[in-house]
């Protein structure tokens, strides 16, 4: 994944219709859910997975793209999660994975600048898909200790890449929490 003719190809698609491009969001992110304890069930190919789509793809995604976003003071936005500092989520390595987008965002954020701001959005749970299939009696849990009293949005994270691109002009490497207070709870 870390040469992609498909993003390299992207990339020239957008730059010969553009000729630059604003904003990048990494969203991309899989998981699957693998108690902390159960070490063994942690096997090597769901870890390499993790990582691969949500550090790799994401670094891959800015290799790519970095050109065409120096252009015009482009932003990066990695949509992370808040397991990556307080180490609860689905498995280790997705905890580990979201930790790692973190520091890259720190690290991109310098070496890119001025040109680009890197930025992590940090969601906590989200409606959507991955929570329907939660145990509701878990969820409610985490509602109950959330500050805020729900958790996310869809709408909530999407505010927040706006915000981040639009209006927090002079921030870079930052890690911005969307989680209604949930690790004070």
């Amino acid at each position: 994944m870390l040469e992609s003719p498909a993003l390299t190809a992207l990339a020239g698609e957008i730059a010969a219709s553009c000729g630059r491009l604003d904003i990048l969001v990494n969203n991309a992110g899989i998981t699957r859910v693998v108690p902390h304890a159960d070490l063994d069930g942690l096997d090597d190919a769901t870890i390499d997975a993790i990582f691969s789509t949500n550090v790799r793809g994401a670094f891959a995604c800015v290799r790519a793209f970095r050109h065409l976003l120096a252009a015009n003071s482009g932003v990066v936005i990695n949509l992370s999660s808040i397991a990556g500092n307080t180490a609860v989520g689905s498995n280790i390595a997705y905890c580990a994975s979201k930790a790692a987008m973190d520091n890259m965002t720190r690290s991109l954020a310098r070496a890119l600048a001025p040109a680009i701001r890197v930025l992590s959005i940090a969601p906590g749970w989200v409606e959507g898909e991955y929570a329907s299939r939660a145990d509701p009696a878990y969820l409610q849990a985490q509602i109950d200790r959330t500050p805020l009293g729900r958790i996310a949005r869809p709408d909530d994270v999407a505010k927040a890449v706006l915000a981040a691109c639009t209006l927090l002009n002079f921030t870079t490497g930052a890690i911005i929490p969307v989680d209604g207070g949930r690790p004070l709870g």
